[in-house]
């Protein structure tokens, strides 16, 4: 059985911010943004990657708010997280 994990996706004037609840661990939302920052991941096209400027992680277990910094769409980071092998 797959963990419940809730995932909020909300455009912002300056990107997109992710909201992680439920049986989520902090540090996998880091394990999952040092993949995409080095590469290691095939969530998203190289496209978009380049278009992210920051990630910042803020939160605790069970409640981890991922800040994505530049011009994306809410789409692509919700087809990204989609593809998540991490969570």
């Amino acid at each position: 059985m797959k963990n419940f994990i809730k995932k909020d996706v909300n455009r912002t004037s300056i990107g997109v911010n992710i909201s992680f609840s439920g049986e989520i661990k902090k540090q996998n939302i880091e394990q999952m943004v040092q993949n995409c920052s080095t590469g290691a991941c095939e969530c998203m096209s190289d496209t978009t990657k380049k278009k992210i400027e920051n990630m910042e992680i803020n939160g605790k277990d069970g409640d981890v708010e991922l800040s994505l910094t530049g011009d994306i769409t809410k789409e692509e980071i919700e087809e990204a997280l989609a593809k998540s092998t991490i969570i």
